[in-house]
């Protein structure tokens, strides 16, 4: 199972359910690496999306509450059901999107982390895990600096060297 996210200088993600960066490159690199694939997200970042539709071209499935339900997605309600439903797919075209809550709680499951790191402190009211301070994440491969509008970011992969199995 893979990840992949945006994260500022200090690990933030997220606020007000809205992603705190529009980069045209790494959304190009999240399409890139989801197209074709699964895409793994939590009810709040299902909600986020543009008109709350699904991601084109892709097997959607979305942990979302009981009695929710919407086109075009598979809605699953527990971890057991997720685990379940996920076990279909061959586990490296699966790609956990979002949120934060999502995120932390499928951290230990993922083998791959694909992190746009954005060299910028920023104010947040979500932040993901910093990979950076945990001994079982290794950073394996970083690009050059990037730039965008004067905002500098990496690519990164990080791989965990002991994932848990579902």
């Amino acid at each position: 199972m893979n990840l992949i996210v945006a994260v500022s200088k200090n690990w933030a993600i997220g606020k007000g359910n809205k992603l705190l960066f529009s980069i045209p490159e790494d959304m190009q690199f999240f399409k890139k690496m989801t197209l074709g694939k699964v895409v793994l997200m939590g009810y709040n970042t299902f909600l986020s999306l543009p008109k709350q539709q699904p991601l084109k071209d892709r097997v959607n499935i979305v942990l979302a509450p009981s009695g929710v339900a919407f086109d075009g997605v598979t809605v699953v309600n527990t971890l057991e059901e997720l685990f379940s439903e996920v076990k279909k797919y061959n586990e490296d075209d699966l790609f956990v999107i979002g949120g934060g809550m999502f995120y932390h709680t499928m951290l230990p499951y993922c083998k791959v982390c694909y992190v746009t790191e954005i060299d910028l402190v920023v104010d947040a009211d979500v932040y993901f895990d910093d990979l950076s301070s945990k001994n079982n994440w290794q950073r394996e491969a970083i690009s050059s600096v990037c730039e965008h509008n004067g905002l500098k970011y990496v690519f990164t992969k990080y791989t965990n060297t002991t994932p848990m199995t579902y």
